[in-house]
């Protein structure tokens, strides 16, 4: 009977270490979140669930969902970060005034010319994205809300970073 005990006893608390392990992973670590919309095909389609790190540094051209004021969730693509100077000719992405490659966008979408002419000064009246804000957009850049018109987002606004797409299955994605 005690052996019996000792080991129900054993397993009560592997499965407690467990629980507790995933709870805190998944509370300060990992995050799941489900992309609502089609701004950011055809990376990401409505209904897709991504994991999402709480932790780190935001790089340029990461997929971060963030939370505005208004209580809006939105999944956008970091684009410009702070200090830097942004703008875009005819299709061409500027940072500090130097052509950068945005490599995330298909072939066929580079061929056609998805985002309008801007500066950041017109868009924002700021020369340069303000310290710990960020401007992103929408892979889909025609249909996309993003930092054209709501402005940077501050880093305090973002939830995560995403790590990749886990279901549906067939759409498994990491993202570097």
């Amino acid at each position: 009977m005690r052996r019996k005990l000792a080991i129900a006893g054993n397993w009560f608390l592997a499965i407690l270490v467990a629980g507790l392990v995933a709870f805190v992973i998944r509370s300060f670590f990992l995050v799941p979140a489900t992309v609502a919309g089609n701004s950011m095909q055809p990376t990401l389609k409505s209904g897709d669930q991504l994991l999402l790190k709480k932790f780190g540094q935001v790089h340029r051209f990461e997929i971060v969902i963030f939370r505005l004021a208004n209580g809006t969730t939105y999944v956008k693509r970091v684009i410009g970060l702070p200090g830097e100077h942004i703008a875009y000719q005819e299709g061409q992405l500027y940072v500090n005034d130097r052509p950068v490659t945005e490599p995330f966008l298909k072939q066929s979408q580079q061929k056609t010319v998805l985002t309008s002419d801007f500066d950041l000064k017109t868009l924002t009246d700021h020369d340069r994205i303000p310290a710990n804000q960020y401007f992103v957009l929408g892979d889909n850049r025609r249909i996309s809300k993003d930092s054209r018109t709501f402005g940077t987002i501050e880093r305090g606004t973002i939830i995560g970073r995403a790590v990749g797409v886990y279901w549906p299955f067939e759409d498994i994605t990491y993202f570097k």
